[in-house]
């Protein structure tokens, strides 16, 4: 419910959850040098200081902490009394124990993200693991063989969503390659006030109803008088055509989010200390269920060393999208002895979690604003096809729109393509051809491109031409050789979807009706990524690396999380080298439990 008493949904304007209207409160007091001092008692109100644990044994207990973020108490589901859960901080080539109790009276378990091990320690129910009763406890036991920034969270249903996840930190046996003279953890999430189950249930009610940008007739009058009133008709007709909206960046907002940095909210200003001179290394971790963040320090230049644990040929930015359990390590170095914020904006730029470097304790600097929300375009839509034709009325003119609810099929193309068989992939510059399986012809498929691109240089809907260097994925160069060549085996995989029956799956079939996906313990397979969706999905594969090329085919890096944008075809290596069973999913909490997850079985 908003601060004033009238329905937001049914108001002609878009009112602020309580959460943001206190905050945005905060915030002009803290630009306008009023301090913290002015703030409600409760916008500060945080979990106790996150404690750092070292060692090769570990104790944990999952439990039920009260705390208060918005002005509201809510029971969160924490890890030692702590909420983010406590830093694990590991050496590479140690073996590690980890003794995890649970008290809630709910199953839970905890998956270590990233982190290559056996199927049975990589906690996720229902596959090599069962969960952990309540009262019960289980013992995680394996050699940590990599270093890096990882992260932890359950693997139970929605308890992520309210305050299961930590951060990792291994130490390399050799010493850190891009050293630093300190460092700090920048874990990024998404906390909500209302029950996740409200929130699942409300999406496949009503799969925007946490978009409040939707456009609106003010919207259209400044389209027709910038561009025309036949074209500003022609596009909204398309869009209504189609069922989409053009506006739809994420399935849950700032309406229903507060986010955090390091369990603080943007009032509350968690703070990283440095000195001058020193190179700062800060390891960011994108904790959030639902959210996408656009990352940058003003003043300050970004070195990028390492993207998923794994480090990079150093590249120098001003900003980054960093996508729900991607991390990324950047060395800053301040220059003065001032304050610089540490700005990350959801990227439908509904809120942002905001956060301080500054020499001393107390410090703040004004937040910048959030940027313009972009809308998506028929690139985003449609990828590389000929968007341009007209037809007499201006409007676009897309054949094979069933019922409008589809993007450009070809009635003639062959509909028998499944996982695993040659697509014959025809590339035209940055644009392949695709074809699609028979499940994709269903009820639960609203869309299909069919020449997705397939550059890699592309940073984004509302990072494109911004003024700032942003990173892509073309930037992202690793030091390592690959550990997948000469694979054996194709497989494309469609990444598809319904919004309005808010339904999401691999090749037109949700989880539980797809057969698992076979792999031969050894061999090496090229899975290709084709987003027939409007949305950014980071596709995370347990157990093994995934070693995106370029479109060219050559080794880019090494990842645990890669993040497929719409109407994009990625492909990447992996080497089936884990035996057992793996769960390979969209890292977007909801889209997962909707169906975007498959079992990989190797064996």
């Amino acid at each position: 419910m908003g601060i004033f008493s009238a329905d937001p949904r049914k108001s002609a304007c878009v009112l602020l959850p309580r959460r943001r209207f206190v905050q945005g409160l905060a915030l002009g007091g803290l630009a306008a040098g009023l301090g913290l001092a002015r703030l409600p008692a409760f916008a500060a109100a945080a979990s106790p200081k996150r404690s750092v644990l070292y060692g090769n044994e570990f104790d944990l207990e999952i439990g039920a902490l009260p705390v208060n973020f918005t002005g509201a108490a809510r029971d969160a589901v924490v890890v030692n009394g702590q909420l983010p859960a406590p830093l694990l901080r590991w050496r590479q080539g140690d073996t590690v124990s980890l003794r995890v109790h649970n008290v809630l009276r709910d199953r839970s378990s905890i998956h270590w993200h990233g982190i290559i091990l056996p199927a049975d320690m990589d906690g996720v129910p229902g596959l090599s693991f069962m969960g952990i009763a309540p009262g019960e406890s289980y013992t995680y036991r394996f050699t940590v063989n990599q270093a890096g920034t990882y992260w932890y969270h359950s693997h139970s249903r929605f308890q992520e969503q309210i305050g299961l996840y930590g951060p990792i930190v291994i130490e390399p046996r050799g010493g850190e390659r891009f050293p630093s003279d300190r460092e700090h953890v920048v874990l990024l999430s998404d906390w909500t006030d209302i029950d996740p189950e409200h929130i699942y249930a409300t999406l496949k009610k009503r799969s925007d109803y946490y978009n409040f940008a939707k456009p609106t007739a003010l919207d259209f009058l400044r389209d027709a008088s910038g561009r025309g009133l036949q074209q500003a008709l022609a596009e909204r007709r398309m869009w209504n055509e189609m069922r989409m909206n053009p506006s739809d960046l994420a399935d849950v907002s700032g309406y229903a989010y507060t986010y955090l940095m390091n369990g603080t909210t943007p009032a509350a200003n968690w703070t990283g200390l440095f000195m001058r001179g020193e190179k700062v290394r800060l390891r960011f971790i994108n904790g959030a269920s639902m959210t996408f963040f656009d990352v940058r320090i003003p003043g300050l230049k970004l070195r990028v060393v390492a993207h998923d644990g794994q480090d990079v040929e150093p590249v120098s930015v001003d900003e980054f999208r960093l996508g729900p359990a991607e991390t990324c390590d950047v060395i800053v170095e301040p220059d003065a002895e001032h304050a610089y914020t540490i700005f990350a904006q959801s990227m439908d730029r509904s809120g942002y979690a905001r956060g301080t470097l500054a020499p001393r304790e107390g410090m703040s600097v004004v937040v910048p604003s959030l940027d313009p929300r972009s809308l998506l375009t028929m690139r985003d839509m449609m990828g590389g096809m000929d968007h341009g034709a007209m037809d007499g009325s201006g409007r676009a003119a897309m054949k094979g729109m069933e019922g409008g609810c589809g993007a450009a099929m070809r009635g003639s193309m062959d509909h028998a393509s499944m996982p695993g068989m040659d697509h014959g992939d025809m590339r035209h510059g940055d644009v392949a051809t695709v074809t699609h399986a028979r499940a994709e012809f269903g009820p639960g498929v609203d869309m299909r491109v069919d020449m997705p691109r397939t550059n890699l240089d592309d940073p984004g809907i509302g990072l494109r031409d911004n003024g700032r260097r942003v990173l892509t994925y073309a930037d992202l160069h690793s030091v390592t050789a690959p550990i997948s060549v000469d694979t054996q085996r194709d497989i494309e995989l469609h990444l598809t979807g319904h919004m309005e029956r808010y339904v999401w799956s691999f090749n037109g079939r949700k989880f539980s009706d797809a057969e698992p996906l076979r792999l031969k313990h050894g061999e090496r397979v090229r899975i290709t990524l084709v987003n027939d969706t409007m949305m950014n999905h980071p596709i995370h594969l347990h157990g093994m690396w995934s070693e995106v090329e370029t479109p060219d085919g050559s080794f880019q890096m090494r990842k645990h999380t890669v993040v497929v944008q719409p109407a994009q075809k990625l492909s990447y290596r992996v080497s089936a080298d884990a035996l057992g069973r793996w769960a390979y999913h969209c890292h977007l909490l909801y889209h997962m439990e909707a169906g975007m997850f498959r079992e990989v079985m190797v064996a």
